[in-house]
C-alpha cells in the first residue's frame, strides 16, 4: 500500500519538475539492474527452461546473458558454462542449448554497475572447491569490494575479472576449502559481504538463493510444476513463467 500525503500545489509543482528532470536525464534505452535465475529440476531441460526465464527478465540486463548447468557424470559433476556479450537471443540458440545437459541451471542477464562491459565479466561466475563447482549470478552492489579484494589476494586467490561477483564466489570457495559445507560456507561468506545484493548459486547439492540482510534487491521462489522439490528462483515473478 502507498501511504498518502498531503501537499500544497507547490510542492506539487516541485515534485513534478524533480520527476521531469529525472526522466530527461536517464538514457533512451531499457535499463535496470541485472537478472538472476536458477532452477533445480531433475529430468528437465534446465537448460532451456533457463533460456525462457531470462528472456522473461531481458529487460533487467542487455549487456550480456550466460548460463552454467550442472551435469551428474560417473566421477564427478561438471559445469557447462556459456555466456556471451548480447542479449538472450543473440547469446543462445539451440544447438548451444543441448551443448548444456544437467539437473541445475544458473543464469544471468547482465547491466554493469561494476567492472567493464566486456565478455570476461560476463556471469554465471564459475570456480572450483573441494567439494566440486560453484556458479553464481549476481544482482546487485557491494560497497567493501576494496577490503575483500584485499583479503582475497592476500590468500592467493587468482583474480580472473573485476567484478564484485567473482569476489563473492571465491569468498564462498574459501570457506568451503577451509571445511564448510556448502550451506555453512556460503552464510560465512555472505557476512563478509556488504551491501545490497541477491544470488543465485548453483552446486552439485542444489541452488541456494539469498538475498542482503535488507532485502533491498528483489529475489521469488516458485516451482516446477506441482513438484515442491523441483524448484525456480528469480529476480522477478516473471522469470517463473515459464
Amino acid at each position: 500500500m502507498i501511504p498518502k500525503h498531503s501537499v500544497t500545489s507547490d510542492n506539487n509543482l516541485h515534485q513534478a519538475h524533480l520527476q521531469s528532470s529525472d526522466l530527461e536525464s536517464r538514457p533512451d534505452k531499457p535499463e535496470e539492474a541485472c537478472g538472476v535465475f536458477g532452477i533445480y529440476a531433475p529430468a528437465e531441460d534446465v537448460a532451456k527452461l533457463t533460456y525462457f526465464g531470462l528472456y522473461a527478465l531481458q529487460h533487467r540486463g542487455q549487456e550480456s546473458a550466460g548460463i552454467a548447468t550442472f551435469e551428474e557424470t560417473d566421477e564427478c559433476t561438471k559445469v557447462h558454462l556459456h555466456k556471451d556479450m548480447g542479449l538472450v537471443s543473440q547469446v543462445f540458440n539451440e544447438a548451444i542449448l543441448e551443448d548444456l545437459p544437467g539437473y541445475i541451471g544458473i543464469g544471468h542477464t547482465r547491466y554493469s554497475t561494476t567492472g567493464s562491459s566486456r565478455r570476461a565479466n560476463a556471469q554465471p561466475a564459475v570456480v572450483q572447491t573441494r567439494l566440486g563447482p560453484l556458479a553464481l549470478a549476481h544482482n546487485g552492489n557491494l560497497v567493501n569490494t576494496v577490503q575483500l579484494r584485499k583479503e582475497l589476494l592476500q590468500n592467493n586467490c587468482n583474480l580472473l575479472t573485476t567484478t564484485d561477483s567473482e569476489m563473492i564466489a571465491l569468498a564462498i570457495a574459501e570457506e568451503v576449502n577451509a571445511g564448510a559445507d556448502w550451506l555453512d560456507g556460503a552464510v560465512k561468506a555472505f557476512h563478509r559481504c556488504t551491501g545490497a545484493f541477491s544470488l543465485v548459486i548453483g552446486t552439485p547439492a542444489g541452488v541456494i538463493g539469498t538475498r542482503d540482510p535488507n532485502g533491498i534487491r528483489p529475489l521469488v521462489i516458485g516451482t516446477v510444476g506441482e513438484n515442491p522439490l523441483r524448484y525456480v528462483l528469480a529476480s522477478e515473478t516473471c522469470g517463473l513463467d515459464i
